[in-house]
């Protein structure tokens, strides 16, 4: 399996590791010679390592991150200098209009600081009209189409803190806007790309104007408040809707449907994957392995809302085997969702568990009486399960499944694991306070961090805005 480039992927870098594989099969190291060997498969390596040119290592590298030619890979790494940008490390301006934008937009670096926004357009009310960027972050629709107008190129130029569109800065911007729907409809009709986007970190799947209308993501990042009128507008305007960057986001949490209903009504699934398709390649998923995953996701976290609508509108109940090769019947029941598994056996899935398998899956139910059946006195089996499950408390935390939470503790799941965050840090997180109250009743420790941010589970209760949570772990 081809590996993933690595972030901010660079030519030179690249030249180097060839340069190194070179050296390395001259020198006749196992590894290097199995490397070589391995990816310039069915091209036999020469008889004498010291024949190997250049070509032939720059050939292995760009195989080994799954394109055909040193010539392909170049291609893409141009195409990602083109689309790449780093919109969370933009610092603090001391100019108003670019501050402005910096602190109205999400960029999944962490909230948008929209009252921060708020209060420096109160101060400089000229900020808003100062470029095509600000009008657009706060929906300016007359004042844009009076701009675009003498200046039609201004719809497509890209500026600001983060080298972007315009129509980024409206779909991303969290601050109240006049006429955000006025103003995308101006655009476009000036000839903004509606499939506007950009890879983070060099990388896919990128984040587009329909990701950012649309939100969500692992900070549970706001949508856009006219979040569906605004997609619809860029759907119809072009915008493909295999958007695997906003199916990610919104798949996170939640079990609302009005998106998925709109982006499968635009070709969620279907056709080829539009112009982020054609520039990424195999790096970006195909329409149908999106439409799958989502179902695996659905599956996964137990949305049955969203199961129902995607079954009726024919996605597949039997998708690709991805998460620890189950198919997504299997994850329902591993998940303790009884009811997403009920909607995807009805629908003809297929899926069987045993062993350890069978064992979780009635401890994520909270179902006692079968959890004994099936250990049947058998402690081995139960070492096994808090050895090779460590994670199960975390996911049934997570999952908000409270009776399987107690029948963890009981079998011995240690409430304070850290992997690497502990069950009170997902469930703050969330916003869980039924759960919250549970945990700490079973003896989690509010102050214990976790090992990513080194942050407690109040931290991040405040990080994500769940004041109620915040409150009672204070």
């Amino acid at each position: 399996m081809a590996n993933r480039l690595p972030e901010n992927p660079s030519l030179d870098h690249l030249r180097n590791e060839a340069k190194q594989l070179l050296r390395g099969v001259r020198a006749g190291e196992a590894k290097a010679l199995a490397t070589a060997g391995g990816w310039l498969r069915p091209i036999p390596l020469p008889q004498s390592p010291s024949d190997l040119r250049l070509a032939d290592a720059q050939l292995a590298v760009a195989r080994k991150y799954g394109f055909t030619s040193w010539s392909q890979l170049r291609a893409h790494l141009k195409m990602v200098a083109t689309f790449a940008r780093r919109p969370h490390d933009a610092g603090p301006s001391a100019d108003a209009a670019i501050e402005f934008l910096r602190l109205a937009c999400l960029t999944y670096g962490g909230p948008a600081s929209t009252e921060a926004a708020a209060r420096l357009l109160a101060a400089h009310p000229e900020t808003a009209g100062a470029s095509v960027w600000t009008m657009a972050a706060v929906g300016d629709a007359a004042g844009m189409a009076r701009l675009v107008a003498a200046d039609p190129a201004s719809a497509r130029a890209s500026g600001g803190p983060f080298g972007w569109e315009p129509l980024l800065y409206l779909a991303f911007s969290r601050v109240t806007q006049a006429d955000a729907v006025g103003a995308a409809r101006v655009l476009l009709g000036a000839g903004a790309d509606s499939n506007a986007g950009y890879l983070p970190e060099g990388q896919g799947p990128p984040y587009t104007a329909l990701t950012g209308a649309l939100g969500g993501g692992e900070l549970r990042q706001p949508p856009h408040p006219r979040e569906l009128e605004l997609a619809r507008v860029l759907l119809e305007a072009g915008t493909d809707a295999n958007d695997g960057r906003a199916l990610y986001n919104r798949g996170v949490g939640g079990d609302d449907t009005g998106y998925l209903e709109l982006l499968l009504e635009f070709g969620l699934g279907r056709g080829d994957g539009g112009p982020w398709k054609a520039r990424l390649g195999r790096v970006q998923d195909s329409p149908a392995r999106m439409l799958a995953n989502t179902v695996l996701t659905a599956a996964l976290r137990g949305q049955a809302r969203r199961m129902r609508c995607l079954l009726a509108h024919g996605a597949p109940a039997d998708g690709h085997p991805f998460f620890g090769g189950h198919t997504p019947l299997e994850l329902a029941l591993l998940g303790g969702h009884t009811q997403v598994a009920r909607l995807l056996s009805d629908a003809g899935a297929s899926g069987t568990l045993r062993g350890l398998d069978a064992v979780e899956a009635a401890v994520m139910r909270g179902d006692r009486q079968e959890l004994e059946h099936l250990v049947s006195g058998d402690r081995a089996l139960v070492r096994r399960l808090l050895t090779k499950r460590r994670d199960l408390l975390i996911k049934a935390a997570e999952y908000g499944h409270v009776p399987a939470v107690r029948l963890a503790c009981a079998l011995g799941f240690d409430v304070n694991a850290r992997l690497p965050s502990t069950a009170l840090h997902k469930a703050a997180r969330a916003g869980d306070l039924a759960m919250v109250r549970v945990l700490v009743e079973l003896g989690a420790d509010r102050s214990l961090r976790e090992f990513d941010y080194d942050a407690t589970p109040l931290e991040w209760a405040q990080f994500a805005g769940q004041a109620e949570v915040a409150e009672f772990l204070s």
